[in-house]
């Protein structure tokens, strides 16, 4: 197969293909139809990787070493690290729960940063001209390991229900933040470096270079029936292919009744585990004797009583607001999917709602990791304790669904042929990067 003399792309949020142009410096392309990102070079790209990824590495080992906080009253005090606080599920019988929260802050982290850095140096190697001995099949299994679990960090989420906790507490007891309070914090903003240093086409053009897209052009989409796309590399594949012919990921084509179908049975799944996530306790409060149960809107109008208007703004839209208008935009979404396309401005306009939902869904998880911090530092035997109730788990669950509902459906649903395929109308629109 032979390399392409230009760079083909099909968005993956309407289907129109583009040809990127030679790119200088730090900029992106977006698509001219929809404005998505098609592709966002970084200067530097796998120096920068190998800087913030071993920053990271260090912030997130100080943080599960060091103490991360500590809470007394009446003389009694008790101290946790950053793993006592995302096991603590585990020590209620709830160890899906634990598991779930020590794979999204500690374990997927870890190795999403290992493995990015370990690919980027394999790619710079390939760059120079120096023999890889990595085999090809291992390398592309890593690199789809890595693009699709992305989505699933919640490291920056875990910060804020941090520092929600700290805020529901501080009226109760004394707190003092450790050594690992400032690490996390430190590791979180790297983090978040981390992956804007990430230069996707750099390094998959260094493994594995794209190839031929034969007959496809410059202002086809998805309804011209002589491609699919990628959405792990980008790379276009013909029709007949069940894999693709770069990273070897198991192709989709276009089913627009599938993704509805799929997505539709996940929101179904989301609304109906919303139901006992309001209705249950989502933590329990033991003080003196005394067991007082509270809801998730118990704890946004104890704050609100407390004086804690932003925190208790923040919980609301969080854990009510958020799911509630994520999963009735998706209702509306997958109801306008099933009416066929429309023209360009109806569906872009679509397509920014469901961009909404894609942006809001993981910030739900915010509640959750409040109860984690709580349960594990609140333990003062036999004067306060707190502990997790059945609402938390059902919650997880609920914002489990609705990502997975946003991930499957595909918005291209809503766009039709391009009517104009003029120069001006296929040729991606370029920005310096931010």
């Amino acid at each position: 197969m032979q390399k392409p003399s230009h760079l083909l792309i099909a968005c993956n949020e309407c289907g129109l293909v583009s040809a990127i142009p030679h790119m200088e410096g730090s900029s992106k392309a977006s698509c001219p139809r929809c404005g998505h990102t098609l592709v966002r070079q970084v200067e530097n790209s796998a120096s920068k990787v190998q800087a913030y990824g071993t920053s990271c590495l260090v912030m997130l080992l100080l943080s599960c070493v060091f103490p991360f906080m500590s809470f007394s009253a009446s003389g009694i005090s008790n101290k946790i690290s950053l793993l006592d606080a995302l096991e603590v599920f585990h020590t209620f019988d709830n160890n899906a729960l634990a598991a779930m929260l020590l794979i999204t802050i500690i374990v997927l982290p870890a190795i999403y940063i290992s493995l990015v850095m370990f690919l980027f140096h394999v790619a710079s190697k390939s760059s120079k001209g120096r023999e890889v001995n990595t085999p090809p099949s291992l390398l592309k299994q890593l690199s789809r390991l890595v693009f699709r679990a992305e989505i699933w960090l919640l490291v920056d989420i875990f910060l804020v229900g941090v520092i929600v906790s700290l805020v529901k507490i501080a009226s109760l007891a004394d707190v003092e933040l450790g050594t690992a309070f400032w690490a996390y914090c430190a590791y979180s903003a790297l983090v978040v470096f981390f992956s804007r240093a990430i230069d996707k086409e750099w390094l998959w053009e260094n493994l594995f270079p794209t190839y031929t897209s034969g007959d496809v052009k410059p202002g086809d989409t998805h309804l011209s029936g002589n491609h699919i796309g990628c959405r792990v590399c980008q790379q276009i594949n013909a029709p007949h292919h069940k894999h693709c012919q770069r990273c070897d990921s198991r192709l989709h084509p276009y089913n627009p009744a599938m993704n509805v179908g799929w997505a539709c049975s996940f929101l179904v799944s989301a609304v109906i585990f919303y139901v006992p996530a309001n209705l249950y306790p989502m933590m329990y409060t033991a003080s003196l004797g005394s067991i007082e149960r509270s809801t998730i809107m118990d704890g946004v109008v104890l704050l609100w009583n407390l004086g804690s208007y932003p925190i208790a703004a923040i919980i609301f839209i969080a854990s009510v607001f958020v799911p509630m208008t994520k999963m009735l935009i998706m209702v509306w979404l997958l109801r306008a999917a099933n009416s066929g396309v429309a023209e360009d401005s109806d569906a872009l306009k679509k397509l920014k709602y469901y961009r909404f939902t894609e942006l809001i869904g993981r910030w739900s998880m915010i509640d959750v990791f409040v109860v984690a911090i709580l349960s594990a530092l609140v333990n003062l035997k036999g004067l306060m304790s707190i502990s997790p109730g059945p609402a938390a788990f059902y919650f997880a669950l609920v914002v489990f669904f609705t990502m997975c509902a946003a991930l499957i459906f595909d918005p291209r649903v809503f766009w039709g042929p391009l009517k104009h395929r003029d120069a001006a109308s296929t040729s991606p629109v370029l920005h310096d990067a931010v």
